[in-house]
């Protein structure tokens, strides 16, 4: 498969990448794929695994690697993982595509993920750590987004309609 993704998907963890991505590939009749899902499958061991052993800067290098090329070979909707926008390179390679920045506020990524300490970077204070990661990531969110759809008390469905909405795409 060659081409690039119709639409490209980021925010913070536990924002629904995942379950928007797929009824968005869904209702456009296209593939979807998810770049965690691309490292889990190459390296055998989750991303938490791979951040206990080998650390955040190993998983990274993975992640980069996994995004740019899914960004060149994949034409359908691609979820990015959470903190992918934090690379250069990547954010230099996502202007050329159609972005949606998926936000959410710390309550609903409380109601969401528990912020539990399966997540390898809220391990600690979960609250705290989320805030301080989002007032890092947000801007680089900004940056690469071509539309921004907030997530906040709206359902899967709901969110993939603004999605379509905000990009102009018509269901297959």
């Amino acid at each position: 498969m060659t081409g690039v993704p119709v639409v490209v998907l980021v925010g913070p963890m536990g924002v629904g990448k995942s379950t928007v991505g797929r009824l968005l590939a869904d209702r456009l009749g296209v593939a979807y794929r998810d770049t965690d899902d691309d490292i889990v499958t190459a390296e055998g061991r989750t991303v938490a695994e791979i951040f206990v052993d080998d650390g955040e800067p190993a998983f990274r290098a993975l992640e980069r690697q996994a995004v740019h090329a899914a960004l060149a070979g994949h034409d359908g909707v691609l979820a990015l993982g959470g903190g992918a926008v934090l690379d250069d390179g990547t954010r230099a390679r996502l202007a050329a595509h159609r972005v949606v920045y998926l936000s959410m506020d710390v309550e609903e990524a409380v109601r969401r993920t528990g912020l539990n300490a399966a997540r390898p970077l809220l391990a600690v204070n979960p609250r705290r750590q989320w805030r301080e990661l989002m007032e890092a990531r947000r801007p680089l969110y900004e940056e690469v987004a071509t539309a921004v759809v907030a997530t906040d008390g709206r359902t899967p469905d709901e969110v993939a309609r603004a999605v379509l909405d905000a990009l102009e795409l018509k269901e297959a």
